[in-house]
């Protein structure tokens, strides 16, 4: 049982491999309760998969995943619908059903879970789309939206089952800086209207320092910093300051190099 009771989430000792890629190498994180943290780190780091292992839509090959004080690694898939209910899940691409309309798309996981007949007419549909501020779209089908307002009737679907945690994967991918922005500041508000624990994966550094209480970077399967965002801000460790930078590691720039001197017209040519 886990002694952590402000603990929301936590993975110990995670490893994760697809074939011969090793994905996660014993990473171990906690997720404390009613605050928001943002997952960073470059492509192929892990954090998208470690994001899944906290809904059980992966499995680890070995480590632990709880969820309160309870271990959900080894719940059988027909006994993890009580455990979902409590975490809704924004994907990167917003993942709508383009065959119904914003109400019914919000009002799916009621209707999956049992909670309602009503569909798109159940009033907690009208409530989550106003809190998103897009009431007035429950008739309208997706193809009509703009990429922004996809995004957000995602995030209403994530919240209306009103879950403990909210895991948010690449939230402002594909968005300009504006519309990025109105889905930072819904992250900040449903962590305060609703209390709600947020987990946020990102490369969008705007977007992280201004939703997260504390920030984690994965580097190459493990942790390699956490902390508020003062500290990241204030980190020496060369690979961290290189993220934040948006700067290339020594090893690629040295491989560009040797790319280039095998290929001498390469630069001339450009």
């Amino acid at each position: 049982m886990s002694d952590q009771p402000d603990i929301a989430l936590r993975v110990k000792d995670l490893h994760k491999s697809f074939g011969p890629l090793k994905v996660l190498r014993g990473t171990t994180l906690a997720f404390p309760r009613g605050r928001t943290t943002v997952v960073l780190g470059p492509s192929g780091c892990g954090k998208s998969v470690m994001l899944k292992h906290l809904v059980a839509l992966e499995r680890p090959d070995r480590g632990e995943v709880w969820f309160g004080d309870q271990r959900i690694d080894h719940v059988r898939e027909r006994d993890l619908g009580p455990i979902r209910r409590k975490i809704g899940f924004l994907f990167q691409q917003s993942a709508l059903f383009d065959s119904l309309t914003v109400g019914d798309n919000v009002a799916f996981p009621l209707v999956e879970h049992g909670l309602t007949q009503m569909g798109a007419d159940d009033p907690r549909v009208a409530r989550v789309l106003r809190m998103v501020g897009l009431e007035e779209k429950l008739r309208h089908m997706p193809a009509d939206l703009s990429g922004g307002q996809r995004k957000r009737v995602a995030l209403a679907r994530a919240i209306v089952l009103e879950p403990e945690v909210v895991l948010y994967d690449e939230p402002t991918t594909g968005l300009d800086p504006i519309t990025s922005d109105v889905i930072n500041e819904l992250i900040l508000k449903l962590a305060d209207e609703m209390g709600i624990t947020s987990i946020v994966v990102t490369h969008d550094l705007a977007s992280a320092f201004k939703v997260a209480d504390r920030m984690v970077m994965l580097h190459e399967g493990t942790v390699r910093l956490e902390g508020g965002p003062e500290v990241f801000r204030a980190s020496q460790d060369p690979v961290v300051s290189r993220f934040l930078k948006g700067e290339a590691n020594p090893e690629e720039l040295a491989e560009i190099n040797r790319v280039q001197a095998r290929q001498p017209g390469v630069a001339a040519s450009a």
